[in-house]
């Protein structure tokens, strides 16, 4: 029973720690998430949640529905596909959202130095997490299709699906470093003034 207690203990000090991690774990997530968008295999699995976003769509040249009829899956290339990206705005498209994505995780780690930048980080992090959330109500392709039995359909969540869903915890810890970095910028300013 004592070495349990020691482990409470130890436990409720570790807040220090969890923040650290939290904060790399979500620095590193979103620069490598971010560079990955500059490579087309990546930009073709975005296609359906931005072409179905109301908030991105127009970001493409081509109507919606058209994306379907060129999806390269990941590991296949078919050339054809790639022109038509490459025409639709695809890759001009993830690419711009790779530099975002990889500043987001900048300023986040921006915490130790300016904690202002830090919270901005988290501030506009949460925002993103929103937004790619949304992608669970704008996205068919988020649901294993309904096929007429009980496995099917909402709430079975596609590969896609799953992608998305885990911006639940992105939103969280974005949340906890914007708190934690506003709480020790407004530390920096009462010290400084």
């Amino acid at each position: 029973m004592k070495a349990f207690e020691q482990a409470l203990r130890w436990a409720a000090g570790a807040e220090k720690l969890g923040m650290a991690v939290l904060r790399a774990g979500l620095v590193t997530v979103l620069v490598w998430i971010g560079g990955l968008k500059a490579f087309p295999y990546e930009a073709d699995g975005i296609v359906p949640f931005v072409a179905n976003s109301p908030a991105m769509s127009f970001f493409y040249s081509a109507p919606t529905p058209e994306y379907r009829a060129h999806v390269n899956k990941e590991g296949e290339l078919i050339e054809a596909n790639r022109r038509w990206h490459e025409a639709n705005g695809t890759y001009r498209f993830s690419w711009g959202l790779g530099a975002v994505i990889v500043l987001l995780g900048l300023l986040v780690a921006a915490h130790p130095w300016k904690p202002v930048l830090g919270f901005i980080g988290g501030f506009l992090v949460a925002g993103m997490s929103v937004v790619t959330l949304s992608f669970l109500v704008t996205t068919p392709e988020s649901w294993v299709p309904a096929l007429g039995d009980a496995h099917t359909g909402f709430p079975y969540l596609s590969a896609r699906g799953r992608l998305v869903i885990k911006d639940a915890i992105m939103l969280g810890a974005a949340l906890v470093v914007m708190a934690h970095s506003a709480r020790a910028a407004l530390a920096q300013r009462a010290h400084s003034g």
